[in-house]
């Protein structure tokens, strides 16, 4: 896994770095700007550059980036100080504009001069490098601290930063590459994202000699009358095959057996008892589903006391991975999330953030500013996994937390998050911990739907082209 810092964590591992190992601010800043003209020579053969400083150590990497770039890689370089604001200088042309205003630092709006800089910055039509952190993008969270530099590339001194991914923070930071100079961090609580090596530990290399039952049973429950994604369910159960589960059942509705079993022909389909278009708890329906290794809940089912009873049902007797969404979620909000605390089963929540605000209670705004630690501190409460769901996601369960990067603008389509719950369920048959099954069933996810996109284009792409790009995102981590 790569760590991703908080704010506070390197400025410690900074301080640690100076002051008990004895390594000069100064050094620091000459390795800062070194990597950052080494990453700008990589990809330029020259050019005209306009580096724009600010106050403090950012400022000073600055000017390292100039000196280096006219003398040793033979770029013609211009600067522009904020301090001064000679604005003039935008009236010319350059090819590269290098920011170095602010850094992680930044904790008020930006204005005054500055806001004109970061303005003529982004107007300039030149390809823009950000020294550690998009100048304007608060980070911690991504938000963007009045205006914020839109970079093509970022250049992350020493690690990763949660500002560089979280909310506006990934589209304003483009190409992030972190840059090693020496800073030693020390921290084992800060947040992760998963790489392709860690995704690929959950498929090793399958025995030949093998049955189908040993490779798991997953079920998929949901559905209703008037659920128009009710289809939706079924590719949801085939995802789980798509993981190399044994088997996989979608149990619904029994007004919908017609449909479901002519979409889905691969999969065991248990009916349910309804009302006529809802589905009716009935103990004898969901005593079927305790002896599967995995069970999906609440896509398409509606929030109603019946689906809570069936809840309760199985939190209260099932022994093996439930994951609960959609509205599952929201009958939880409503009927009480506290049979949550006396379950028996290891359990998952995949809430996007409008059915977490329901959770929690909490405001849209609170949860995005802090998202990940209003899902920890729900998770620890509840003694379960959150994989809360946003154009970049948090999964933890309370300890751990890693933040998912992967996906394209064109997953944010209805139906994608059933398919990420068929397909997360699959993965939770595996002897790995929750926690860890489901951060690799949103990075493959993800990169799933990178591909679909790759392929098509950001507008065309649905749920059911993600399902067909799975093999090649699970074949591209092998």
């Amino acid at each position: 896994m790569e760590r991703i810092l908080s704010v506070a964590e390197m400025r410690a591992a900074d301080e640690y770095t100076i002051n008990t190992l004895g390594v000069s601010s100064d050094i620091l800043v000459e390795r800062a700007g070194a990597a950052v003209a080494e990453e700008i020579a990589r990809r330029f053969k020259g050019g005209r550059v306009l580096v724009c400083t600010g106050k403090g150590n950012n400022g000073k990497d600055g000017k390292v980036i100039a000196e280096l770039l006219a003398k040793l890689h033979g770029f013609s370089v211009s600067t522009f100080s904020a301090e001064v604001g000679f604005f003039k200088i935008f009236e010319k042309k350059f090819d590269i504009i290098v920011d170095c205003l602010f850094g992680t630092g930044l904790n008020r709006e930006i204005t005054g001069r500055y806001k004109t800089a970061v303005e003529k910055i982004n107007e300039s039509g030149a390809f823009i490098v950000s020294c550690d952190i998009p100048s304007g993008i608060n980070g911690d969270t991504g938000r963007v601290m009045g205006v914020a530099v839109k970079a093509n590339l970022t250049v992350a001194i020493q690690e990763y930063k949660l500002g560089h991914f979280l909310n506006e923070g990934i589209d304003y930071s483009g190409k992030i590459v972190a840059r090693d100079i020496g800073i030693s961090v020390w921290t084992e609580n800060c947040a992760n994202r998963i790489t392709d090596k860690d995704a690929a530990a959950l498929f090793p290399e399958r025995a030949r000699n093998m049955h189908k039952g040993v490779n798991g049973k997953i079920a998929v429950v949901g559905g209703s009358k008037n659920y128009s994604g009710s289809a939706i369910l079924a590719y949801n159960a085939l995802t789980a095959y798509k993981t190399g589960a044994g088997y996989a059942a979608i149990a619904v509705p029994d007004c919908l057996f017609g449909v479901v079993a002519g979409v889905c022909p691969e999969c065991i389909i248990h009916t349910l008892k309804t009302d006529g278009e809802n589905i009716v708890f009935d103990e004898k329906d969901f005593k079927k589903l305790l002896d599967y290794d995995a069970i999906a809940f609440g896509m398409g089912a509606g929030v109603s006391e019946e689906i809570y009873k069936a809840l309760s049902y199985l939190t209260a007797n099932y022994t093996g991975r439930l994951l609960i969404d959609a509205d599952g979620l929201n009958t939880l909000a409503v009927f009480g999330k506290e049979i949550l605390k006396d379950k028996k089963c290891e359990t998952v929540l995949t809430p996007h953030i409008g059915e977490f605000t329901r959770l929690t209670g909490k405001s849209k705004e609170e949860i995005l500013t802090d998202p990940i630690n209003s899902a920890k501190n729900f998770a620890k409460e509840y003694g379960v996994t959150v994989l809360l769901k946003n154009a970049v996601s948090v999964i933890t369960d309370g300890n751990k937390t890693v933040i998912n990067c992967t996906g394209d603008g064109g997953m944010a389509k209805g139906g994608s998050g059933d398919v990420l719950s068929g397909f997360a369920a699959g993965l939770l048959n595996r002897n790995e911990e929750p926690f860890f099954c489901v951060a690799v069933a949103a990075y493959l996810f993800g990169r799933a739907g990178e591909i679909a996109a790759k392929e098509q284009n950001s507008y065309t792409i649905t749920a059911t082209d993600i399902i067909k790009s799975i093999p090649k995102a699970i074949n591209k981590v092998l």
